[in-house]
């Protein structure tokens, strides 16, 4: 077994592989689907959309009034496939392609009522993840590609996670299950009712499920002390076991100086590749070009990748043919 750890081809906060199968976008998950059958179903009963049937035969086309990335493709399908079935939908823009002002997305075509009680949720999903889509992808224009992960503060879940993939993004966790993350509360509980000489630190990290969790596993830390202690014992941890996997040690507002800081120590002291080193906090397109430059970080995260984030301007016109 190895005793040292090796390069790490995919990020480990890279879970797009559990919302599509096979790696495609076009093969949406079990895990994605069942994500967008609860939201959509909220929405449609919030708004008091139900397929009726009734009315004549229109088109209702959608366009774009802006340059954007098009998500939320699947969303729309799963929910006109189960809840508008009299209906049908055509698309002219793939998932993840560009789209310019002027151009037509997609059309949906059913009976008149069926349309336009679907219309503002299918407007709302489209222009809402579209909108995430284009500020990840701006971000990662922004960062010269350099990884740009988003965190699990979300308004729809894992449909802000899927968009944030579709933009290039990084999906970081999906839920509390799927990664250990030891965050400043979990440490002050520990340091609370410790009482033997242990830091917190070096307690959370002697707890993780290595077998179940370290394939991804990550420690909030918050000075160059904490990032070094946490190596230090992630290491002795995994040449016990014959481990090779890295430890995620998440800066917490320590800023691209004192991150680089920490980089450097653990360098000195041997740890630096056992860790991959995330920053976060203060993390912005303003500021992202010094954490690019500076920070020697292997990554940056940030929720302004997928909140508060302007929706494309999208429209729906009814009338004539696809």
């Amino acid at each position: 077994m190895p005793t040292s750890p090796g390069s790490v081809e995919r990020l480990p906060h890279d879970r797009s592989h559990l919302l599509c199968e096979d790696g495609q976008l076009d093969k949406p998950s079990r895990m994605l689907l069942d994500s967008i059958d609860r939201w959509t179903s909220a929405m449609l009963e919030d708004d008091l959309a139900e397929d009726n049937g009734l009315g004549e035969n229109v088109v209702g086309k959608v366009f774009s009034r802006d340059r954007g990335v098009i998500a939320g493709r699947y969303a729309v399908e799963r929910m006109i496939g189960k809840e508008f079935r009299s209906c049908s939908v055509s698309w002219h823009i793939g998932e993840g392609q560009m789209v310019g002002s002027g151009d037509q997305i997609l059309s949906i075509e059913g009976p008149s009522e069926a349309v336009l009680k679907c219309e503002r949720v299918l407007l709302n999903i489209v222009s809402r993840m579209s909108g995430i889509a284009t500020e990840t992808a701006e971000w990662l224009i922004a960062s010269g590609g350099f990884p740009v992960a988003c965190t699990r503060k979300t308004e729809w879940g894992l449909l802000d996670k899927w968009a944030v993939h579709v933009g290039g993004g990084l999906t970081h966790r999906l839920n509390r299950e799927d990664a250990p993350l030891i965050k400043e509360n979990d440490l002050a509980v520990l340091e609370f009712g410790s009482g033997n000489g242990i830091s917190s630190v070096a307690s959370a990290v002697k707890g993780v499920d290595f077998e179940k969790d370290s394939a991804f596993c990550i420690v909030e830390v918050c000075d160059v002390g904490q990032a070094l202690e946490a190596a230090t014992v992630w290491s002795e941890c995994q040449k016990d076991r014959g481990g090779c996997e890295k430890i995620v040690l998440l800066l917490d507002n320590m800023g691209p100086s004192l991150s680089s800081m920490a980089s450097a120590e653990l360098v000195r002291e041997g740890l630096r590749n056992w860790c991959i080193l995330e920053g976060s906090g203060g993390v912005n397109r303003g500021n992202l070009r010094d954490w690019v430059s500076d920070s020697d970080v292997d990554l940056v995260s940030s929720s302004a990748v997928n909140m508060g984030v302007t929706p494309l301007d999208i429209s729906m016109i009814i009338g004539g043919s696809r």
